[in-house]
């Protein structure tokens, strides 16, 4: 038996448990031991009903990375040893979507996120004599996961394991909406609304694409300060004046040339879309609640400005060939990790991470088993 954090009822504390067990992996899936799994703006939103991938009970995370204990029939391209970064997207490489270049659309993928199971829609995971559902096909606030093959992608036995959890949801995410999603040209420049772990990322996604000014928005001066640390050249405190006024000052009153929204409100949204230039691109990165809806006039905010309005899912990223990259781009230089880890926690931990994530004082909580 092994321990897990389980969500077990909407706004309500994560509950430790000692007695989950955790079945052998069937056809197409491994049995991960966790080394660390960070604590993502998603499971806080999994916590207040944002968003659904599953009822509680239901263990969550979906960040993390660890080491392969046991494989079940048929995979091929994983064996016990092997170090792996989970990702909460699978990504089959044969479905209509992974054909056609967009593998974070994936098909199987999309059932096994909704439904709180793996790809069969059942979950691997028992807790007080049931079945006990993992979050996004992951449950990485678990000591011990089983995940399907196609949401695990092999990396250096050398690497951080601590570190590479964070690649796997806020890092391919943030880093992915600038690098894959917009298309972000040599001397651009890119306003960011909302400056926690994805937005950091986005960030120094940015720089590293070639923005030459990075504009970010926030209310909170400690995540200012650490947009400038990752890349930012300039910062708009949206508690001391409207932002789109700022933002267009700083522009020549002509807006950003890529605007990002990483928060998901239905302000936020509304002011990313109207920073952003004509011509430009909005990129919607932030998850918002379901009944939230943009608010622009079709003529004048979108068919004469000709602006882009562009929704953003895992950074669009093809973590088969992305997972690699970040890892050779930091192992350079240009990637930050390292400074992305607030505070390394216990599971018992969690709740904390959770109260700390909602005054913005982190960029990540990482729990390390």
């Amino acid at each position: 038996m092994g321990k897990a954090a389980v969500l077990i009822g909407i706004d309500q504390p994560l509950e430790i448990r000692d007695d989950v067990d955790v079945d052998a992996p069937h056809a197409g899936e491994v049995k991960v031991r966790m080394a660390a799994s960070g604590v993502c703006h998603s499971d806080l939103s999994m916590q207040n009903g944002t968003i659904m991938a599953g009822m509680p009970p239901i263990v969550l995370g979906h960040e993390g990375a660890g080491v392969i204990e046991e494989v079940g029939p048929g995979v091929t391209k994983l064996a016990p040893g092997d170090h792996v970064v989970i990702s909460w997207v699978p990504q089959c490489g044969e479905c209509y979507f992974c054909t056609r270049g967009q593998p974070q659309l994936c098909e199987q993928g999309g059932i096994a996120m909704a439904t709180g199971g793996l790809l069969d829609g059942t979950p691997r995971l028992k807790s007080q004599g049931a079945p006990l559902p993992q979050m996004a096909a992951s449950g990485t606030f678990s000591e011990i996961t089983v995940v399907p093959e196609i949401g695990a992608v092999k990396i250096p036995a050398d690497f951080d394991l601590k570190l590479a959890a964070l690649i796997g949801c806020g890092v391919l995410t943030g880093a992915g909406a600038a690098m894959n999603t917009a298309q972000i040209h040599q001397g651009d420049t890119v306003a960011v609304v909302g400056c926690g772990g994805v937005g950091l990322n986005v960030i120094q996604g940015a720089r590293i694409a070639g923005a030459t000014e990075i504009i970010a928005v926030d209310m909170n001066e400690t995540k200012l300060a650490l947009a400038k640390e990752f890349g930012a050249t300039a910062t708009v405190n949206a508690s001391q004046g409207d932002p789109v006024s700022q933002v267009m000052e700083m522009t020549g009153q002509r807006g950003a040339d890529v605007a990002f929204e990483v928060i998901g409100l239905q302000q936020t949204i509304d002011q990313t879309i109207t920073m952003t230039r004509r011509g430009g691109q909005a990129i919607l990165v932030g998850v918002p609640k379901m009944d939230a809806m943009i608010n622009i006039p079709a003529f004048f905010g979108v068919v004469f400005s000709e602006k882009t309005i562009k929704g953003c899912w895992y950074g669009s990223s093809d973590v088969q060939r992305d997972v690699p990259k970040l890892i050779d781009l930091y192992q350079k230089g240009q990637l930050k990790l390292d400074e992305l880890v607030s505070r390394t926690i216990t599971l018992e931990q969690v709740n904390e991470a959770f109260d700390a994530m909602k005054t913005g004082e982190v960029a990540r909580s990482v729990i390390k088993y």
